[in-house]
């Protein structure tokens, strides 16, 4: 069985797609944007768009009945790869003690002309 998660506390999908998926135990977050789903506008710059991302990602992951202590996966979309130590920093801010595996990718463009996208897979009880 798979059951769309919506909330209205992240940006609705800008898109086809839905906020995240859950399967049984699993949950596949789409990426979140630095978008704020009250404003509909982007964050300045990478810091403010990097929490914003982290905002929108708990908002999705509680409506699925988790918590980034439940991230297993993440895959990081950055516009510049000069953002890394910023986003890193925050990164580690966030989870913690946590640390999910991760990828990091440089991409040519973002939607919304975003500087930062970040998709997560976590398990669920």
């Amino acid at each position: 069985m798979i059951e769309t998660i919506s909330t209205e506390r992240a940006p609705a999908a800008i898109g086809p797609y839905s906020q995240a998926v859950k399967s049984g135990n699993l949950v596949f977050c789409s990426g979140q944007l630095g978008l704020n789903p009250t404003t509909k506008t982007m964050a300045e710059g990478i810091e403010q768009q990097t929490l914003q991302v982290f905002n929108n990602l708990r908002a999705v992951l509680a409506a699925a009945g988790c918590s980034l202590s439940h991230v297993v996966k993440t895959t990081i979309f950055l516009n510049d790869m000069v953002d890394f130590p910023v986003v890193n920093k925050l990164y580690a801010d966030q989870f913690g003690k946590h640390k999910p595996a991760r990828a990091t990718v440089q991409v040519a463009h973002l939607p919304m002309d975003g500087l930062i996208e970040i998709e997560c897979l976590a398990v669920c009880e």
